[in-house]
C-alpha cells in the first residue's frame, strides 16, 4: 500500500514513446511510401496544369494549389479545417478536379478522393489533359 507521502514513478517518456511507435517501423515506412506516391502524382498534375511541380512537396501549399486547379479560390482550402465539412469539400474538389482533366464522377470519387495515391498518378502520367474553364 502506498502512503500519502509516497509517489508512483512517473513515466516521463510516455508521449514520446507513443509518437515513436506511431511514426516508426512499418507504419512509418508505409505512410512515407503513400506520401511519396501522392507527391509524385501531384507533381505531374501541377505540371500539367501549368504550375511548378515542386509545390507538391509543401503540405499546405499543395492543398491550396489543388483547390485552385479544381477551379475554386485558394481560400476555400480553409474548409479542410472544419470537421465533416472537410469530407464533403474533399469530394467536391475531387469531382471538380476530375472534370478539369476530363474524367467522370466515379473516377473522381474513387480514385481522387478514396485512393489519391493511384488517382493522381493516373492523372499525372496518363493521357488526360488539363482544361481551364
Amino acid at each position: 500500500m502506498i502512503g500519502s507521502n509516497e509517489r508512483l514513478p512517473m513515466d516521463s517518456n510516455g508521449i514520446s514513446d507513443l509518437y515513436a511507435s506511431i511514426f516508426s517501423g512499418t507504419n512509418g515506412v508505409i505512410a512515407l511510401i503513400f506520401y511519396i506516391l501522392v507527391v509524385i502524382g501531384l507533381w505531374k498534375v501541377f505540371t500539367k496544369a501549368g504550375h511548378a511541380g515542386i509545390l507538391a512537396i509543401i503540405p499546405i501549399v499543395n492543398v491550396i494549389l489543388l483547390v485552385r486547379i479544381a477551379g475554386m479560390s485558394g481560400w476555400f482550402a480553409l474548409l479542410y479545417l472544419i470537421p465533416i465539412v472537410n469530407i464533403v469539400f474533399g469530394i467536391i474538389v475531387a469531382i471538380k478536379l476530375g472534370q478539369r482533366f476530363g474524367k467522370g464522377g466515379v473516377f473522381s470519387f474513387f480514385l481522387l478522393f478514396l485512393f489519391p495515391y493511384i488517382g493522381y498518378l493516373i492523372l499525372g502520367f496518363g493521357s488526360a489533359e488539363y482544361r481551364k474553364a
